[in-house]
């Protein structure tokens, strides 16, 4: 006989406590089913990702998003009948054989469904740690999280402007002022070492697209609430365009997924004290790059803030706009004169 086992629970977020009890359903069971809850009144970590950290960490698992359940908790029959009656509904046909839980609430629902009750530490001994105290202070927990998981929750912020506007001095003092890490454009570094009359082919700035991002993932492990980031893939989509009179594929491509990528885009303004260096081509193309970059975001709808004036004015800035937002609960207002 094939033997399925269920496992529930909101998952928020995913954290090793967690796997343990997925990893003994899987291990124990031909099939498993895991159930994800909404609960909007616990976290606003949106339920589709948090049922996606499963299916990514346990692909031949069957994941199923529960919407609408039940907000009521607890051990009274009240309680346990509604939460019963809501799995029945939702897993319909399918059949479970035995219920994984770390919870009291595992003999009664594993009897609901005729199936075997396995229990897993409840004390929470193996790995002493809960979703509550992962949502109070992420950065400090986090060896009790997969990377996955991690790579989700930071904030991801990223610096847009002309070359010469001030992205790497906000980002690298964001750093500081946040205590956190920030990543610096790869582009630079790169150019620098690889550049032929000042030059790069378009298959290069491919490469400076590909490159920035494997370096991002790297610094996003490291980062404590937020990541600072100097510059994206529409940046160096926009060289390509000025230096080559067209961008390609793959960088139009990247463009478009870097709005979904981070979470706040910081446009700085050209009003920051111009310094000439050997990769830049002058004030005047400063503007036109700025102008350029203004485009791109309107046209692909990208909300961002400008930042003006001085380091400490746009700190300043830059504080005021992250005391109102959170990394699911996004300030209201992205215009550029927020």
């Amino acid at each position: 006989m094939t033997t399925v086992g269920l496992a529930l629970g909101k998952f928020a977020p995913l954290h090793k406590g967690h796997e343990f009890l997925l990893d003994a359903a899987t291990s124990q069971t031909d099939e498993q089913i895991f159930v994800v809850y909404d609960s909007p009144n616990v976290t606003d970590i949106p339920l589709r990702i948090r049922a996606n950290w499963i299916r990514e960490l346990y692909p031949n698992s069957q994941v199923i998003e529960a919407w609408g359940g039940p907000e009521q908790v607890g051990l009274d029959p009240e309680t346990m009948l509604k939460q019963e009656e809501f799995l029945v509904k939702l897993l319909g046909e399918l059949k479970v054989t035995h219920f994984f839980s770390s919870e009291e609430y595992g003999e009664h629902v594993a009897a609901r469904f005729g199936a075997v009750n396995v229990t897993l530490d409840i004390p929470r001994s193996s790995f002493p740690i809960s979703g509550t105290e992962i949502r109070r202070d992420l950065f400090a927990n986090k060896s009790f999280v997969s990377p996955i998981v991690y790579r989700d929750l930071v904030l991801n912020v990223v610096f847009l402007g002309a070359p010469g506007s001030g992205k790497s001095t906000i980002a690298k003092e964001c750093s500081k002022v946040f205590q956190t890490v920030f990543m610096p454009e790869y582009g630079r570094e790169y150019w620098e070492n690889n550049n032929v009359g000042r030059r790069l082919t378009l298959e290069q700035l491919e490469e400076i697209a590909k490159g920035h991002i494997e370096r991002e993932e790297i610094q996003i492990q490291l980062a404590n609430r937020y990541l600072f980031v100097d510059t994206d893939a529409s940046t160096t989509s926009i060289f390509a365009e000025y230096y080559h009179g067209n961008s390609s594929e793959f960088l139009i491509q990247m463009s478009k997924e870097v709005s979904s990528r981070y979470d706040l885009v910081f446009l700085c303004m050209p009003d920051f004290a111009y310094v000439e260096t050997e990769d830049r081509s002058g004030d005047v193309v400063r503007q036109e790059f700025h102008d350029r970059i203004v485009d791109y975001l309107k046209y692909s709808k990208r909300p961002y803030v400008e930042l003006y004036g001085s380091v400490d004015e746009r700190i300043q800035k830059i504080k005021d706009v992250l005391s109102k937002t959170s990394k699911f609960q996004k300030i209201n207002d992205w215009r550029a004169n927020a």
